[in-house]
């Protein structure tokens, strides 16, 4: 059975780890309508359009 000859130290396993750890940005397109940010696959919710088509009625603030 395969043992280890030496203790792997904390800076080596938390090296190996830390590239899942990594935060990273959302992918942000934007609006053809509006031009406002929006994620992709998504309504827009700030005009209520998606796919160049009117699919939900916006409240103005």
């Amino acid at each position: 059975m395969a043992v280890p000859k030496q203790k792997k130290s904390k800076a080596r396993t938390r090296q190996r780890r830390s590239e899942h750890d990594k935060v990273t940005a959302k992918n942000v397109n934007w609006c053809p309508s509006c031009g406002e940010e929006k994620l992709p696959h998504r309504v827009c919710l700030h005009c209520g359009t998606y796919k160049g088509r009117q699919v939900i009625g916006v409240v103005e603030r």
